[in-house]
């Protein structure tokens, strides 16, 4: 493991700096060497910057003599407290690191290089990209969500006869259904750059027949989720990496994944479906048909969600993993202070203390 404590660090306002271009390729070449999450991207991370971001955030830069060794977005969320830029549209923690660089060093060395901070957490870290480090006297993990996903191995038929049994027999009766009512069925990919805007747009046309309506959470062509997934995807779709499957009865759409892909592995960063057909499940039968597409190919072969394990992930795979955050403090003292803080309250309400990142 690197001196983490000999790193230079520089910061600069995050907006600007993922800009530039040799910055850009600074981040996407650490991105490589962890995985090249295409959730990590420096695209990505500037494109969030400039819908959601306030413009006070900044690039934390750590170099040694081998080079960039760490690059961090980070915003100060209280006078003593910083924290990673983490809109809720990025599944992950906007930062990347060199495969030597441990996150308890970095975390330690990152605060230090703050001006004023006592307080850092790093938030929605993926145990596959980072190794979850030990609690200790100035560090606290916290668990943050569980999150599914599906390895494609051997052939559909068999994955499919794993599930079980009342999914099987609920796809059959859906898909009887629609043939007797002669709804013909149709599996859409969209992958084309200039075909984005209106997918997305159809995407949150969808998401407004349910409940994301009424709370205002749902992507219109005009706001801020609109913007953000249109840029987003018509940059990876121009990478080749955008893959948006939509499922259509009789030419409506009713079902819809957004997703990205790279190297064999799938995310599926959001699903809507038409709620006034919701008898018929056409998400269920949407995941049906994709993967019945992947494992016939050899294109997809792991599938991510990122998400919050929900019932209907269940139904489709075993497979799950903790993603966490990390909270590092600059004395003892002050996190055995935030750790009374924290449990006070729900103390007093006979709870357990909750696993938010800040202090």
């Amino acid at each position: 493991m690197p001196q983490l404590e000999a790193l230079t660090w520089t910061r600069a306002p995050a907006r600007t700096a993922l800009a530039d271009a040799d910055r850009a390729a600074d981040w996407n070449r650490l991105n490589a060497r962890r995985g090249g999450h295409t959730i990590l991207d420096a695209a990505a991370v500037r494109c969030a910057l400039d819908v959601f971001g306030d413009g006070r955030e900044c690039l934390l830069v750590g170099r040694d003599g081998a080079g960039v060794a760490a690059m961090l977005v980070v915003c100060r969320v209280a006078p003593l407290q910083w924290r990673t830029f983490q809109p809720s549209q990025l599944p992950l923690g906007t930062w990347v690191a060199r495969e030597d660089v441990e996150l308890d060093a970095l975390s330690a060395a990152a605060l230090r290089a703050l001006p004023g901070a006592v307080v850092l957490s790093i938030t929605q870290v993926d145990p596959l990209l980072h190794a979850r480090p030990a609690d200790s006297a100035t560090l606290r993990t916290a668990d943050y969500i569980d999150t599914a996903w599906v390895p494609l191995e051997g052939s559909f038929d068999d994955y499919w006869a794993a599930r079980g049994k009342n999914l099987r027999q609920n796809v059959r009766k859906q898909r009887k259904k629609l043939a007797d009512e002669g709804v013909q069925v149709e599996l859409r990919e969209i992958r084309a750059p200039e075909a984005m805007a209106a997918a997305i747009e159809r995407y949150g046309l969808l998401e407004s027949t349910g409940w994301k309506q009424s709370t205002g959470t749902a992507i219109h062509a005009g706001n801020d989720q609109g913007r953000f997934y249109t840029r987003w995807f018509e940059e990876a779709a121009r990478a080749g990496e955008a893959l948006i499957c939509e499922y259509h009865f009789d030419g409506r759409p009713v079902a819809m994944n957004l997703g990205l892909l790279r190297s064999g592995t799938l995310i599926v960063l959001k699903t809507a479906y038409d709620e006034s057909f919701k008898a018929v499940s056409p998400s269920t039968l949407l995941r049906e048909e994709e993967f019945k597409l992947f494992f016939a190919g050899t294109e997809v072969r792991r599938i991510e969600y990122f998400g919050k394990v929900m019932e209907w992930h269940t139904r489709l795979t075993e497979h799950r993993r903790t993603l966490y955050h990390v909270t590092r403090f600059r004395w003892p003292w002050l996190r055995a202070l935030a750790e009374r803080r924290r449990a006070a309250p729900q103390a007093a309400a006979g709870t357990s203390p909750e696993t938010a990142p800040d202090a």
